[in-house]
């Protein structure tokens, strides 16, 4: 998993409450279990018309957010179904980063196992953070994991709490998988000596 400590970037505005999972990534991107080429479906649903073409008003078509890697969004993002294939979508478009007052636990939990950093702010923070955001590319926020805070164009700090162990694994990159490997010198000298104790198995 690819770490996060420090990330400056365009964010791009989402004033929309209940973005849920299907809105994320529609259910017929889901007979992948590749985590990868999800991008292109990514708010498939708002991002293009019924022949194809890109909507020019959704705001990831727009030039200034093209390569957003933060999203600023509205109260309860990723609410609904509890498929992972949000986050592997989001992280495969290049957002690295989800702020918002809330978030749908199961998705909250998913993004951290993927790379990608939620941050909960108070109402009054995520206010100004849309304001920053609608600058467009002209502003970028600056998320700094190792100092818990995000930085604004203009200097303002914005602070936010994370559970230290998810801090520390997104910081390492360090997945489920990678935080097993930590353990591998253990686990290697259990199954020798269970080989040995009992060769039946």
């Amino acid at each position: 998993m690819e770490k996060f400590t420090v990330l400056e970037g365009v964010a791009a505005p989402m004033r929309v409450i209940n973005i849920d999972t299907d809105m994320i990534i529609p259910k017929q991107y889901l007979k992948t279990i590749k985590r990868t080429g999800l991008g292109k479906g990514l708010f498939s649903e708002a991002r293009y018309r019924d022949d194809g073409s890109e909507n020019p008003d959704f705001v990831l078509n727009k030039p200034a957010y093209r390569k957003a890697q933060v999203l600023v969004a509205g109260d309860n993002f990723g609410c609904g179904s509890s498929r992972e294939h949000a986050p592997w979508a989001l992280a495969d478009f290049g957002i690295r980063c989800v702020i918002s007052t809330s978030f749908a636990d199961i998705f909250y939990n998913n993004c951290f196992k993927n790379g990608i950093l939620p941050i909960k702010v108070s109402a009054h923070d995520l206010d100004k953070l849309f304001e920053d955001a609608e600058r467009g590319s002209n502003a970028t926020l600056t998320i700094d994991l190792p100092r818990q805070e995000i930085r604004g164009p203009d200097g303002g700090t914005v602070k936010f709490d994370i559970d230290p162990f998810r801090k520390h694994c997104l910081i390492n990159g360090l997945d489920d998988i990678g935080l097993t490997l930590q353990k591998a010198a253990a686990i290697d000298a259990f199954e020798a000596a269970n080989a040995t104790t009992r060769p039946w198995l």
